[in-house]
């Protein structure tokens, strides 16, 4: 599988996460793949549970994707994930194998106010 190959499945991947297309969505990963969540320490092993924790949550969710880098077996999106109307900035760092997702691990931050010591050199963005 090449790069435009994995390209389109990750766009594929993304319209369906935030589309709530759970069964769309988890096409990308194998069987056997693995999501962390570093900052909240979990570990979800298998796509099937790793749809069903999805499944499960409650919040409503709307997904942005900013940008989409990588190649080769190692893809970085750049999201905002919206959770009930409160945006975070997620980064979503993607191993694949034979074309598909044996490994992901995601970062989230919340939004924050600039700090005013520099003000001066900073343009707000949208």
């Amino acid at each position: 599988m090449g790069d435009d190959d994995i390209r389109a499945a990750l766009r594929r991947h993304w319209a369906a996460s935030d589309a709530n297309d759970f069964v769309a969505e988890h096409q990308i990963y194998r069987a056997d793949a693995v999501l962390e969540y570093p900052q909240s320490g979990e570990r979800i092993r298998g796509r099937a549970d790793i749809e069903a924790a999805r499944v499960a949550q409650p919040s409503t969710k709307r997904f942005t994707v900013r940008r989409m880098i990588g190649g080769g077996d190692l893809w970085i999106s750049e999201l905002v994930l919206t959770y009930d109307e409160q945006p975070f900035y997620v980064v979503s760092v993607m191993e694949f194998e034979g074309g598909e997702v044996v490994r992901e691990t995601q970062y989230f931050g919340e939004a924050f106010e600039p700090g005013p010591s520099r003000a001066q050199w900073v343009e707000r963005m949208e």
